[in-house]
C-alpha cells in the first residue's frame, strides 16, 4: 500500500523557493538572500517573522507560512554571519 502524503508538507510546484514581499515589492528567490543587502534583508526578516507569528496564517495559507519560514531562518543565518565576519 502506497503511504499517504504528510498533510502539513504542501506541494511544490519547482524546486526554487520564492517568497512574495510587499515590503519589497516583488518576489525573492531564496538563493537571493545571500547577496542581498543589510536593509532589504532587515524588512524580509521582520516581514516573514510577521506572517510566522500569527498562527491562523497557517490556516489561511500553508504553502505560505512554510516558505516564509525557510526564508525568515535562511535571513537569520546570513544575519549572524555578517554580524560576525
Amino acid at each position: 500500500m502506497k503511504p499517504k502524503p504528510f498533510k502539513d508538507i504542501p506541494h511544490q510546484e519547482s524546486k526554487e523557493k520564492w517568497f512574495k514581499s510587499h515590503l519589497l515589492d516583488r518576489e525573492v528567490e531564496l538563493q537571493e538572500l545571500y547577496e542581498m543587502p543589510q536593509a532589504e534583508l532587515d524588512l524580509l526578516m521582520a516581514e516573514t517573522a510577521e506572517l510566522r507569528s500569527d498562527p491562523s496564517n497557517r490556516e489561511r495559507n500553508l504553502g505560505k507560512f512554510c516558505t516564509a519560514g525557510y526564508f525568515l531562518e535562511l535571513a537569520r543565518i546570513i544575519d549572524q554571519r555578517r554580524v560576525n565576519e
